[in-house]
């Protein structure tokens, strides 16, 4: 039977371990880093990571999987009687050492609402994710949420919305002047004042910042928290009746900025990614989804579309990557035509509950398509 991936299957600088040793220290370990320097081993040809990044998905923060019940942890595949038991142990050390606040530490958010997002699927795709790759490269960022999942040491991050991309900017090098205008635009927050901001957003000059800030106001506050713009490129989602919204979380957007550190932005075409992409990197691919019938086709989050023909695009250079040995995964609808397209491809299938829809009230459970080339 093949031994399971543990920590000293990973190069010693990025062993959980070896960090502490070298800060001396001062140390700094991400909630999956440390979860799995505590868990030390995984199931059978399964990264201990991959465990980690179950717990993070049930739980959300290490604080809260460390509190759970030992019965409740142990429903997490990969979570047996001993390793429960490590858990509650590390638990109780630090309250007697250093009080239970030691170990409350926020799992970072997406901060945007984005259609098509994938907080929910998170959970089934941590099985897909590969053990190990070189840096994390993202064409269609979106609101992030698998970025922000996986924390990557190394990233690449890109998007053809350039504002969308701005924004992220804005979190990453000035995320406190963001935070003092988000600040005013809750306290200022009403119909009239949506509008006007969605008509400053559409035709004033603001600097980044600034726009940056209305973008997220606007995202949190329209209609079904949905971005899209007309054939102009003007935002012209109405607003939204939401009684209390919750436009920003000031701690969730300050260990963004954090994570973001890392990273590169970049905004363009996502056939780009073939300027820079190299062997061993893990490039995710969630495009605009190929519409399921004729009426369905809401992809209009930039002034442009996502049809055939930028399908097929998409799919030479998903075949490029992986002549690259780039380890490649794309999310898609669960159609004939993607399904053709990818056909020398694995293919795999997770259920996700879709909300957003130009009526609204179009909701439930359905298929859709995971590709890889690993």
């Amino acid at each position: 039977m093949r031994k399971s991936f543990t920590i000293h299957d990973l190069p010693l600088e990025e062993r959980p371990r070896e960090k502490i040793i070298r800060s001396g220290g001062g140390f700094y370990l991400r909630d999956k880093e440390l979860l799995a320097a505590i868990l030390g081993r995984g199931i059978a040809k399964e990264s201990v990571f991959v465990t980690a990044e179950r717990l993070l998905t049930r739980f959300q923060t290490i604080d809260k999987a460390l509190q759970a019940p030992i019965q409740e942890l142990m429903l997490i595949r990969g979570i047996g009687l001993a390793k429960a038991a490590q858990l509650k142990a590390v638990l109780e050390a630090g309250k007697r050492t250093f009080g239970k606040e030691i170990y409350k530490k926020i799992k970072v958010q997406p901060f945007l609402k984005w259609a098509g997002g994938k907080s929910q699927l998170l959970e089934q795709y941590a099985v897909f994710f590969p053990q190990r790759y070189k840096r994390y490269l993202e064409p269609f960022l979106g609101g992030g949420a698998v970025f922000f999942y996986s924390e990557p040491n190394v990233a690449i991050l890109s998007d053809y919305n350039k504002d969308l991309i701005q924004c992220f900017s804005a979190v990453k090098n000035n995320v406190k002047r963001l935070i003092d205008l988000l600040k005013i635009h809750k306290e200022r927050h009403s119909k009239e004042y949506y509008e006007r901001m969605r008509r400053d957003y559409n035709t004033k000059k603001l600097d980044k910042i600034e726009r940056a800030s209305i973008f997220i106001y606007l995202n949190k506050t329209c209609f079904n928290g949905l971005y899209r713009v007309n054939s102009k490129g003007e935002f012209n989602v109405p607003f939204g009746k939401h009684k209390n919204p919750a436009i920003f979380d000031e701690e969730n957007l300050l260990a963004a900025s954090k994570l973001l550190k890392q990273t590169k932005l970049n905004s363009g075409d996502f056939s780009k990614i073939l300027e820079y992409a190299q062997k061993d990197d893990f490039v995710y691919l969630d495009p605009p989804y190929y519409p399921l019938n004729r009426t369905s086709n809401f992809t209009s989050y930039t002034a442009e579309k996502f049809l055939e023909e930028e399908q097929e695009k998409l799919a030479n250079v998903f075949k490029k990557l992986d002549k690259r040995k780039c380890k490649v995964m794309l999310s898609n609808s669960d159609t004939k035509f993607i399904k053709n397209l990818y056909k020398d491809h694995r293919i795999e299938t997770v259920k996700a509950n879709r909300a957003i829809s130009c009526v609204g009230d179009k909701r439930g459970p359905i298929n859709e398509l995971v590709i890889l080339n690993y």
